[in-house]
């Protein structure tokens, strides 16, 4: 099913964040002005501000309060993939160069903290403490995943405790801010909020975990940015962990990350974990965080949100980029 079709009971609170994010790119500095419009401009899928949106349709619905704030979610969001992109030297994103391959790592750092705390004034501006404390300890648990990331590169030994802790950390940290804070603003009982929370953050590995199998299985023109990057970057994901759990000591992919090797090696560990079956394993793995989440909000009521969610949690592991 098309994600547009699923989002369908928060078509116009998205056009809204649409309009909302035209206007913050407005601002009276026109080479920053130039820079936002390309960064708000070409912005993703919209997932998690569709779930700030989508949680906040169970109980009292406050537009008010949830487009600035699923507005700050999104932007929390892109400010992350900005820095991401930077440290990674990446040049594509979703087809297209990335900030920093234009206007050069420097400024695109500066653009992704400007942009993080234009998050911070529209979480703040919702008046509700909660909400500045979770986007806070996000921001804290985003910056904490990617300093793993680095710190561990090219350590074969990691288990699969710490790839779902980085994770985590990383990206599902920010799912479960988009969902609690939906609960939180619409003033969900706090049964309520948890489910959303425990929604968000098994969505969130499940995410993280197809991102990892389509490193391996996509191309680069479906995806829009290229494949086969976090290998050679000495990144463990899940379909490597989980194939250096089976493997023999001595083999490609662990020499590989052990000895730094060249792009020979690569090549061959490349060509060893994508004939094998890790991969599956692993999008079996997503597939079960996918189930759980919808579980966790089986009470809920039958609203349209609520079969929205349920079809969000399918999309998020079936998806092809």
């Amino acid at each position: 099913m098309k994600l547009e079709f699923i989002l369908q009971p928060i078509h116009s609170e998205l056009s809204l964040l649409r309009q909302s994010l035209k206007e913050i790119a407005q601002v009276d500095f026109p080479e920053l002005a130039r820079l936002l419009d390309y960064a708000l401009g070409n912005a993703g899928k919209g997932i998690r501000p569709a779930l700030t949106l989508l949680c906040g349709k169970f109980h009292r619905h406050d537009l008010d309060l949830l487009l600035p704030a699923a507005t700050a979610v999104e932007l929390l969001h892109i400010a992350s993939l900005i820095h991401d992109d930077t440290v990674d030297k990446a040049h594509l994103r979703r087809g297209l160069p990335t900030l920093n391959q234009l206007w050069g790592d420097d400024i695109a750092m500066l653009a992704g903290d400007w942009l993080f705390a234009k998050s911070a004034e529209l979480a703040t501006s919702t008046g509700v403490l909660e909400v500045v404390r979770l986007f806070s300890e996000t921001l804290m648990a985003i910056s904490q995943g990617e300093l793993e990331e680095t710190w561990q590169a090219f350590n074969a030994r990691q288990s699969r405790q710490d790839y779902f802790r980085r994770v985590g950390n990383k990206t599902a940290s920010l799912f479960a801010l988009a969902t609690q804070t939906g609960g939180i603003l619409s003033e969900s009982p706090p049964e309520v909020i948890q489910a959303f929370r425990d929604y968000g953050y098994k969505l969130g590995i499940a995410f993280q975990i197809v991102d990892d199998v389509l490193d391996f299985t996509a191309d680069e023109q479906g995806l829009g940015k290229p494949v086969g990057k976090d290998l050679p970057q000495g990144i463990p994901t899940l379909p490597v962990i989980l194939f250096l759990e089976q493997a023999p000591e001595d083999n490609p992919v662990r020499s590989y990350l052990e000895r730094r090797g060249g792009e020979e090696e690569l090549k061959q560990a490349l060509a060893l974990l994508r004939s094998s079956p890790a991969i599956e394993k692993a999008h079996r793995i997503a597939q079960d965080f996918s189930r759980e989440a919808c579980q966790a909000i089986e009470f809920l009521p039958p609203v349209p949100a609520k079969k929205a969610l349920l079809e969000l949690a399918d999309y998020v592991v079936e998806r092809r980029k």
